[in-house]
């Protein structure tokens, strides 16, 4: 009789565990209420056909359906401004002309403020080669259930200078929802994300702010990463005075990107880039882990496991590699190891004692730290002529790393191997 409840007991436990390893998040959804107003698309359209230097678009009060992408080109110290988020409302669900909802190109100080951009076919507002762009009080989201089909970026400024996005909110991004790819001195400040793949990404740039946001109910809060194949790596990003929480929503990037390698429950992740600060977050309940550094290198052998995910560029996709691929083998100016990474004093809390098992990473913790949470995990791939990819600033952190590329052979949790000096 004993021995029988001896395993009814070791069977009641190991349902409950699997119970709460398997169980997913519930698939997110935002409905806004809205009251669309035909037949505005003309005037709106001539707004931009006709901006010249200096000009403020001035856009009504309104919820307004477009089919085709708003442009500028070549123009400087224009402002495109609406009544206020959710008064302002441009949508572009059943776009037929045109892959982005506002698209800006080689220009000049722009300011766009208070409105709502939504359900572009493809990124929400672009902006490329442009010296100043600043986003203030913006919504740019999908609508409805979160989906694969969604489009990749909400706010995508790429090979731009002095950007600033201040007071935003993104919602339902595919990929990243504020992104910032191939730019210089950037500030991501006062920002709320949530129901992204990525909430923040930061890209290949450099001099990069990031504080003051709420990131959550993404699959990963904040993301600094280096990809091979691109005009230029990224260094001196610092991220701080963010509460990134909750970020279990399952990933639903397209097969093949890279954000479709980042595992759901992860606060942070930081790859293959060098010179990122981290201090003084609030890291909450964020499943697997709080903050993730690995390498290029892992993350193209993990996808050598699935070919679909061994994908080069879409030619539809400029100035970002949202494909897993060999170009760090052949980019001379490409380094795949994290380097200088700094990790201050953040807050970190976890209610959850399972990592979400659908990624490489939770699976490993599950095994290798049953019953624990990790505040800071490492894959252990470091650059062999620079010695250690990270450092602390304090010991009181739950640290894991995996010596992963030598089948876990010198694992470690010994914070104090990698203080700072």
């Amino acid at each position: 009789m004993k021995k029988l409840l001896y395993f009814l007991g070791i069977l009641i436990t190991g349902l409950v565990i699997l119970f709460f390893v398997l169980k997913s998040e519930p698939t997110p959804s935002y409905n806004p209420e809205r009251n669309y107003i035909e037949g505005k698309e003309n005037e709106i359209l001539s707004k931009f056909l006709l901006a010249k230097d200096s000009t403020v678009i001035e856009l009504a009060d309104g919820h307004f359906t477009l089919s085709q992408s708003l442009i500028l080109d070549g123009v400087s110290h224009v402002t495109i401004k609406g009544k206020g988020i959710h008064k302002t409302v441009l949508n572009f669900e059943g776009q037929t002309k045109g892959a982005e909802g506002i698209r800006i190109t080689n220009s000049k100080s722009i300011t766009i403020q208070d409105l709502t951009v939504e359900n572009a076919k493809g990124d929400n507002i672009k902006v490329m080669d442009t010296d100043g762009i600043t986003f203030r009080n913006v919504e740019c989201s999908w609508t409805g259930k979160v989906s694969e089909d969604n489009g990749a970026y909400a706010f995508y400024p790429v090979l731009c200078n002095n950007v600033i996005i201040d007071q935003c909110r993104s919602i339902g991004s595919s990929d990243a929802g504020i992104y910032v790819g191939q730019s210089n001195n950037v500030t991501i400040s006062n920002n709320e994300v949530f129901y992204n793949v990525a909430g923040i990404e930061s890209e290949n740039s450099k001099n990069v702010k990031i504080f003051g946001n709420k990131s959550y109910e993404n699959t990963g809060g904040i993301l600094v990463f280096d990809l091979p194949g691109l005009t230029q790596n990224g260094s001196n990003v610092e991220v701080y005075n963010n509460e990134i929480y909750q970020n279990n929503t399952k990933n639903f990037a397209a097969k093949g990107s890279i954000v479709g390698q980042v595992p759901s429950g992860t606060g942070s992740l930081i790859l293959g880039t060098e010179k990122v600060y981290i201090h003084d977050n609030i890291f909450k309940d964020n499943k697997t882990v709080s903050i993730a550094i690995a390498s290029y290198v892992l993350i193209y052998e993990m996808g050598k496991r699935n070919a679909s995910s061994l994908e080069t560029e879409s030619d539809d996709v400029v100035g970002s590699t949202r494909g897993i691929n060999d170009k760090y083998l052949s980019d001379k100016n490409y380094n795949p190891y994290p380097r200088k990474i700094k990790i201050g004093k953040n807050a970190y809390a976890d209610s959850h004692i399972f990592p979400t098992i659908n990624n490489d990473f939770g699976r490993i913790l599950l095994f290798k730290k049953p019953f624990q949470t990790i505040d800071v995990l490492w894959d252990g791939v470091k650059d062999p002529k620079e010695g250690d990819a990270i450092c602390f600033e304090n010991e009181n952190v739950s640290f894991f790393s995996l010596d992963v590329l030598n089948d876990f052979k010198n694992t470690t949790s010994d914070v104090s191997k990698f203080m700072c000096k």
